[in-house]
């Protein structure tokens, strides 16, 4: 793994975005084409605003994003889809973006996913962690053997906390209780994986990974098994950790 700490969050972004787009063109340069999955929520609005600033050809690039709340209309302003809309897609014109749609007939619209996403490798994975460390929508204690692309996953209070702090809910009550998820396996699956992770609610969250050996009870530990992991925190973020 490749550990960089930064001062700021816009920095992080800066850095990790800088790392996304150069593992993009190196995809490029060998076969034309590149493929990348997406994160979304909070932590990733410096990075995502900065990666649609950098030279790539996107014309050849397909991207896939993590996840989705079941039953969540597109123009809700916590859709996952939305917020790729709104804050990546309006930017840059790919190849082809596949959204993961939790409407209407969720396992017909996971396995339309799935076809899609298993033609060819994946080259580049931007994957947060989340407050109780999960990866994608994989709580503790996340399953680490589920081989499928997508499952219907449940999500834990302290998930679902997290999505009310952010700002995207008006209560508890209103904070979706399942998700449609990318797994772990298939995360891990991915050729280069880039976490951008600030700010102070992270850090506990950061010490854990870091501290922790592999355990489904903090899910993230699984991203220090990967051959090519490059790990962005700011301050904030690295604050409890051991350094």
């Amino acid at each position: 793994m490749v550990l960089d700490i930064s001062k700021t969050a816009v920095e992080l972004g800066e850095k990790a975005a800088k790392k996304t787009a150069e593992l993009l063109n190196k995809a490029i340069a060998e076969k034309g084409c590149a493929r990348l999955v997406l994160s979304t929520g909070m932590s990733q609005f410096e990075t995502i605003s900065a990666l649609v600033k950098e030279d790539v050809d996107w014309s050849v690039v397909e991207v896939f994003h993590l996840d989705e709340y079941v039953g969540m209309s597109i123009d809700h302003p916590a859709s996952f889809r939305r917020y790729i809309l709104d804050r990546f897609n309006a930017f840059v014109n790919v190849k082809k973006l596949y959204l993961v749609n939790g409407e209407g007939d969720v396992e017909a619209n996971i396995a339309e996913l799935t076809k899609a996403y298993k033609e060819a490798p994946i080259d580049v994975a931007l994957i947060g962690i989340g407050e109780n460390a999960h990866i994608a929508f994989n709580d503790p204690p996340a399953d680490f053997d589920r081989q499928e692309s997508y499952i219907t996953v449940n999500l834990n209070e302290t998930c679902r906390q997290q999505q009310l702090n952010e700002g995207w809910f008006p209560n508890m009550d209103a904070v979706p209780r399942q998700a449609i998820s990318m797994t772990v396996s298939e995360i891990m699956r991915c050729r280069s994986i880039v976490s951008a992770v600030p700010h102070k609610a992270k850090a506990e969250a950061i010490k854990n990974t870091m501290a922790c050996e592999l355990t489904n009870m903090v899910p993230a530990t699984m991203l220090k098994q990967h051959g090519d992991w490059y790990l962005y925190i700011d301050e904030n973020s690295a604050s409890l950790m051991d350094r």
